[in-house]
């Protein structure tokens, strides 16, 4: 992936982490700096199958699901898969589309099946959603509800890359889209053989009260509204476990812990904020400012 998404490795782990933690992805920047590239790479090193979702304010949530359709040759209903069917999902401008339609991936998220005219249908294994959005375009867009939200594993960002890397950018685009050329490392039998693998890294008993201090802390804050979930504790849990395979390691560590707590967290949370102008990076702050504040077992 890196060979194409040049001079971002963090936001490469974030993403194969996520990705080994059995969870889902929500990028978060401005257009132009590789959202969709990153998707499209992960989905290109992998054997397995990719669509992509355009979000836009008229989609329907069975322009995802799939649906029913009459069959006249046979005279009888057959349910047509939607793109949700695939092994890497992008939704792409996820926050284009309105919340009845946003809906339509929570079961596919939390679950992996989808239900349409009574009959629950499973998702391909291993299966993964990453969806950008633009934060700061704010016409003709919805807020994304807390309950979505909290399927993702983190919210995270790519950036504007250094300039020597975009000067490496500009020189491998002559001759084409290098994404295109992405070779396929793995295939869905060895992602899921690293997942059962990440289930299976020790997470000592001090590190695990560490992680449930920081969970409490957020819910007993006056800086928040609304503290994480208990399904958000058991996502940071698998992140931090997918964190220590990803440094080549069986056991978990403080400095896991310590580095994906606000971005696994922050967009979880509701602000205590009157004045409605409180953002992203407020909360990052105050999560922040929260984790400085509990002692880190030695």
């Amino acid at each position: 992936m890196e060979s194409v998404i040049l001079g971002k490795h963090e936001a490469v782990r974030s993403i194969v982490l996520t990705l080994l933690a059995g969870e889902h992805l929500l990028l978060e920047d401005v257009p132009g700096v590789g959202k969709t590239l990153a998707a499209k790479a992960l989905a290109g090193s992998i054997d397995t199958k990719f669509s992509r979702i355009q979000f836009t304010p008229d989609l329907l949530p069975s322009d995802i699901t799939g649906s029913s359709i009459y069959r006249s040759d046979t005279q009888e209903f057959r349910f047509t898969p939607g793109p949700i069917f695939a092994n890497v999902v992008l939704a792409d401008e996820i926050n284009r589309a309105p919340p009845r339609t946003q809906s339509a991936l929570l079961e596919a998220m939390s679950d992996h099946q989808v239900s349409v005219d009574g009959t629950t249908y499973p998702l391909p294994q291993p299966f993964i959603v990453v969806a950008t959005q633009n934060p700061f375009e704010f016409e003709g867009t919805y807020i994304l509800p807390e309950s979505q939200m909290d399927r993702f594993l983190m919210r995270t960002s790519i950036g504007y890359p250094p300039r020597e890397s975009e000067r490496r950018v500009l020189e491998s685009h002559r001759n084409g889209e290098p994404v295109d050329s992405i070779a396929k490392v793995v295939n869905a039998d060895d992602i899921l053989a690293a997942q059962a693998a990440v289930r299976s890294v020790r997470f000592d008993e001090s590190l695990q009260d560490y992680l449930l201090e920081i969970v409490e802390a957020t819910r007993s804050t006056d800086a928040f509204q609304l503290g994480v979930s208990t399904r958000a504790a058991l996502s940071f849990y698998r992140g931090c476990q997918a964190r220590a395979i990803t440094e080549e390691r069986e056991f978990v560590t403080p400095d896991d812990v310590k580095s994906l707590a606000v971005s696994t967290l922050s967009h979880r949370v509701l602000i205590d904020d009157f004045s409605g102008t409180a953002g992203r990076q407020t909360a990052e702050e105050l999560m922040a400012e929260l984790l400085r504040k509990i002692p880190v077992p030695v």
